[in-house]
């Protein structure tokens, strides 16, 4: 059973960042890919950043430059650390381990971007 547990969102101002946390049980992490995905209200989920076993990244390219995927196989944890952060950005996050041919979602952590 993969559990993944999402912390590090609130709420914060246009400009400002923050760093998210998804800490994952189980025994595969470091043989996974992880990603984080968002969803905001009447919009359809959306890849944002993900992060192969090996290290290769991937992004979005609304949040290129901005956006910083990375994990610790160590605390089988992945963290999305977030820059200059806009109102755009407003959604709930997710995380999502994959581990062909499952995959696994985090329960999501709100990141709220408002002056």
């Amino acid at each position: 059973q993969v559990q993944l547990v999402e912390s590090g969102g609130g709420l914060v101002q246009p400009g400002g960042s923050l760093r998210l946390s998804c800490a994952a049980s189980g025994r595969i992490f470091s043989t996974t890919t992880m990603a984080w995905y968002r969803q905001a209200p009447g919009k359809q989920r959306a890849f944002v950043a993900s992060i192969t076993s090996g290290g290769t990244t991937a992004y979005a390219d609304y949040v290129k430059g901005r956006f910083t995927i990375s994990r610790d196989n160590a605390k089988n944890t992945v963290y999305l650390q977030m820059n200059s952060l806009k109102p755009e950005d407003t959604a709930v996050y997710y995380c999502k381990q994959i581990a062909s041919p499952d995959f696994y979602w985090g329960q999501g952590t709100q990141v709220t971007v408002s002056s």
